[in-house]
């Protein structure tokens, strides 16, 4: 996994380096978050992986390919940008670039994306609320993803980077079961 990471790594930096030296890099780094998670999801299809894996097809027929699925969501340097790491191979990686892209936008940002995991949806004071706490944690603009997990009883499991804040009652109770103080 680590040398996928770091085979992909050239590919999200010069991405990267591409949207900061454009005309416009605010409007920029959003374009190429969002034409890299298209490219991410279309390498992940089980169709497109049998494509792109195929010695019958040609590297300009596996990028025109690309470009044909994703459409509108690729602008002229996202094409190139497709066709370059698809010539060199490394069309499996996409998803990895773009994940690496993500993170490098992030620190560029000073943002982070928290996950929170609840048994309920959010109501707009509560993830205002959830945001300001972590604003004020991380020293960082904080992005809010929400998912449903029903088997959490209550509470929240909330996601930062690597680092992981469990108030669920479901840990709680976990936690109380090892002995550990909660």
């Amino acid at each position: 996994m680590a040398e996928l990471a770091t085979v992909a790594r050239p590919y999200a930096e010069a991405a990267f380096a591409l949207a900061r030296e454009s005309v416009d890099p605010k409007a920029a780094m959003p374009k190429w978050a969002e034409m890299l998670r298209a490219l991410s999801g279309v390498a992940q299809d089980t169709q497109m992986q049998a494509a792109i894996s195929s010695p019958k097809l040609s590297a300009n027929q596996k990028s025109t390919l690309f470009s044909n699925v994703c459409g509108d969501t690729l602008n002229d340097v996202g094409r190139k940008f497709v066709s370059t790491v698809v010539e060199a191979g490394r069309a499996t990686l996409l998803p990895q670039i773009s994940t690496q892209f993500e993170a490098l936008k992030n620190a560029a940002e000073n943002s982070a994306v928290a996950v929170i995991r609840t048994a309920m949806p959010l109501t707009d004071e509560q993830r205002a609320g959830f945001s300001q706490s972590l604003q004020r944690k991380f020293g960082k603009t904080i992005q809010i993803t929400e998912t449903i997990d029903e088997s959490l009883i209550a509470g929240a499991i909330i996601s930062v980077g690597d680092q992981v804040i469990d108030g669920s009652a479901k840990g709680r109770l976990a936690a109380m079961a090892v002995g550990v103080k909660a």
